[in-house]
């Protein structure tokens, strides 16, 4: 043992081994495949199954949802609160001056949040939520609808 040794404990880099990289490896010989098996398939690529989504426009106090273009009159079907409001709006922020994102081009404050108005930067607030069940359009056998009941609870 030699005494210019940081650490003194036994195996601490008794046989002198070369650091860095030993260069490249050579490469591997090909796997060999079962005969006949084709790596693709001929029409390309499988796609994922992965669960779909839409957009979709709900009412800012009970849920419900929503037709997306809204009109100046129009009002929630289950509640009935005005949805050309501003808590309907992507623009609206509490923490906003004037509770609203686009408070440098506006006049003035809009005084009830959830009463109808007329501003221009009105956009009604949608979200995209997965699609976790068949559309309706689309029935499937009874048979089949609990086995995809079960599939979904795992999606």
């Amino acid at each position: 043992m030699s005494d210019d040794r940081k650490y003194r404990q036994r195996g601490y880099q008794d046989n002198p081994r070369p650091r860095g990289p030993k260069g490249p490896k050579p490469a591997a010989p090909p796997k060999e495949r079962a005969p006949g098996r084709v790596l693709q398939d001929e029409r390309g690529p499988k796609t994922p199954n992965l669960m779909a989504a839409h957009e979709v426009f709900r009412c800012a106090r009970c849920g419900n949802l929503l037709s997306v273009p809204v009109g100046l009159l129009d009002r929630c079907s289950k509640c009935g609160v005005d949805l050309h409001s501003c808590i309907q709006c992507v623009s609206f922020d509490t923490s906003a001056r004037w509770e609203c994102t686009e408070n440098v081009k506006l006049p003035a404050r809009v005084a009830p949040k959830d009463g109808r108005n007329v501003c221009v930067f009105f956009t009604p607030r949608t979200t995209v939520e997965r699609q976790t069940s068949t559309p309706a359009g689309k029935e499937e056998a009874p048979t089949s609808s609990a086995r995809r009941a079960f599939d979904d609870l795992f999606k």
